[in-house]
């Protein structure tokens, strides 16, 4: 059995230290796997349009097939260029929550802290 003393000294450890340490923690994980969950999606989104394209040159057979494969690149390299935007826009988004995320949880940590001081007075 814990004497009160002790047993305040643990709540206010885990409310003022380990809990905030832990909810950040957890924060962490979660934004890694994010990032690391569209890191993946974006590496096969990118290996399958670089195989078609691939697959596309090796279907040239004549001097048409050649011209017409060209004039596809434009085409490829917009929509490149727009997933590109896209993907970059998505991480951003993903950092950005994390940030707010993060500054709520310090926010938190100091305003416990602060009611914690107070009690203590």
């Amino acid at each position: 059995m814990m004497n009160p003393i002790l047993e305040q000294m643990t709540k206010q450890f885990e409310q003022l230290v380990s809990g905030p340490a832990r909810s950040f923690a957890a924060l962490n994980i979660n934004h890694m796997e994010a990032l690391v969950s569209n890191q993946v999606e974006l590496s096969k989104n990118y290996s399958d349009l670089g195989f078609k394209q691939l697959r596309a040159a090796l279907d040239i057979k004549s001097a048409d097939d050649v011209q017409s494969y060209f004039q596809n690149q434009q085409t490829v390299a917009q929509e490149l260029s727009e997933r590109v935007k896209a993907d970059a826009e998505k991480v951003v988004s993903l950092n950005r929550k994390y940030a707010e995320e993060a500054q709520a949880l310090g926010q938190e940590s100091v305003q416990a802290a602060a009611k914690a001081s107070g009690q203590s007075k």
